[in-house]
């Protein structure tokens, strides 16, 4: 920790529904504040900054993330902060490209720029110095290159035109000859924590030193360069699909995020009128709600969870979204989307507890098995169909014996490989995944799905508590 006469103030603000961390850096002397890696609902930072007496001068984006819409063109306009990427970065607004070794000085405090490719190839990371003739970094903000206990993946569509072996190349590099340079004391601060899948094995810890790492993480181990490509590209599950359209989106001049403007709200009538323009219906209450009853055709992704990601993952950025929220929760469901680029909103359902009723005639129930009623069912002569939306790590801990598996995120992009001549059940750990699953495949027109309650996790416990 740094001595209490140091100048250096730096604040982490964690937002776990998609394990993504920013920083606010700021020299507590001179008042000179950078935001590292902001998400697009900015009022946090300015809030904090303004509390303290900060002016934010710069916004530097580690990377062109790709699992949310940075809040850099925000940022700037609230506060006129000039933008900065790593050299390599094309960008249809203005910025400022910042070399390897640029220092940046706040004051006493000084931040250095250090080109870290290879979970994109514009990466960077940036070491913070208290004092600027200070030979060890209080810290380093190290974006997507290193995590703890992990290292960014080299294999998302962020990086169109260079290979995941190319960029697990640049990644060896990074991590191995400049991170691991770094003294063992240094602060390791990521921009992303577990949960995340911009890495396979991330900890839940949100801080860590180089010392710690390099100890500790299985990829910063003494390895040689062709060893730790193969590792770090082996095992990585499917990227939702939204990710491709939020690396694209954050190069672009979009409009940034309106505040202002208060989600619409639609009465019953006004919300068929949605539907009959084509609008998608997005329930983002229980599974137990929507089981009871839901507007036939509705997608359920439930907002106590990991929403926005999931969202992006089974409904496309292009469509209209027609909202049921739980109730007075409306204005959460819309700044999640925003999180992640989902801007399109019709409107939501005022007060659905009441509304629903009146929308009877497009209400509709889904089926919904115990693991007693499942295992009867695939004892007839039409056995159902069982689909398995687990990641392949969870599936490797046991699975219902001739289930199909396809994982939630590669949903979207299969569904053609899934049998509609016998009914469907869908299950993932627990009922959350499957209620998803299940809701986006009745959408698109499957003819009979269940999804099972409880998860594998009641199979698991109902076949042993049967002796099988």
């Amino acid at each position: 920790m740094r001595s209490p006469d140091r100048p250096t103030y730096s604040a982490q603000f964690y937002l776990d529904c998609l394990s993504q961390a920013s920083y606010l850096i700021a020299d507590e002397r001179t008042g000179r504040a950078v935001v590292v890696d902001p998400r697009r609902d900015v009022d946090e930072y300015v809030a904090e900054a303004e509390a303290h007496g900060f002016t934010v001068e710069a916004v530097i984006n580690t990377h062109f993330h790709a699992d949310f819409l940075a809040g850099h063109l925000e940022l700037a306009a609230r506060t006129g902060a000039w933008i900065g990427y790593g050299r390599r970065a094309e960008t249809e607004y203005p910025i400022r490209k910042l070399a390897d070794g640029e220092r940046i000085e706040l004051g006493d405090v000084t931040l250095q720029i250090m080109e870290t490719p290879g979970h994109t190839p514009e990466s960077i990371s940036v070491l913070v110095y208290e004092q600027s003739e200070d030979a060890v970094p209080y810290g380093v903000l190290t974006g997507d290159a290193l995590f703890i206990g992990d290292v960014g993946r080299p294999d998302l569509l962020a990086s169109t035109g260079v290979t995941a072996e190319e960029l697990g190349v640049m990644l060896y590099d990074s991590v191995h000859r400049k991170l691991m340079a770094l003294p063992d004391e240094t602060l390791v601060f990521p921009a992303h924590g577990a949960g995340s899948a911009c890495g396979k094995n991330l900890s839940t810890e949100k801080r860590s030193t180089i010392g710690q790492q390099r100890r500790t993480n299985y990829a910063c181990q003494p390895m040689d360069q062709d060893t730790f490509v193969r590792i770090v590209t082996a095992g990585q599950s499917a990227a939702p699909a939204y990710f491709g359209h939020d690396a694209a989106l954050n190069r672009q001049d979009h409009p940034p995020l309106d505040r202002t403007s208060p989600t619409r709200p639609l009465c019953p009538e006004g919300f068929k009128e949605a539907r009959a323009a084509g609008a998608v219906v997005l329930d983002a209450r229980s599974p137990e709600e929507f089981g009871a009853g839901h507007v036939r055709g509705a997608v359920n992704v439930p907002l106590d969870g990991r929403f926005a990601e999931q969202a992006g993952t089974v409904l496309s950025p292009d469509s209209t979204l027609a909202i049921i929220a739980p109730q007075d929760r409306e204005d959460e469901v819309v700044t999640r989307l925003a999180r992640i680029g989902f801007d399109r909103i019709a409107g939501y359902l005022r007060n659905p507890a009441g509304a629903l009723p009146a929308l009877a005639d497009h209400l509709t129930p889904a089926s919904r098995l115990t693991a007693d009623q499942l295992r009867t069912a695939l004892t007839t002569d039409q056995p159902p169909t069982v689909l398995d939306v687990r990641t392949c790590g969870e599936r490797e801990a046991g699975s219902v014996e001739g289930s199909l598996h396809i994982p939630l995120a590669e949903l979207p992009a299969r569904q053609g490989e899934i049998p509609t001549d016998r009914p469907l059940v869908v299950h993932c750990a627990g009922g959350h995944r499957s209620s998803i699953a299940a809701s986006l495949l009745r959408h698109h027109g499957h003819p009979d799905v269940s999804d099972l309650l409880g998860g594998y996790a009641a199979w698991h416990t109902h076949t042993h508590t049967i002796g099988l």
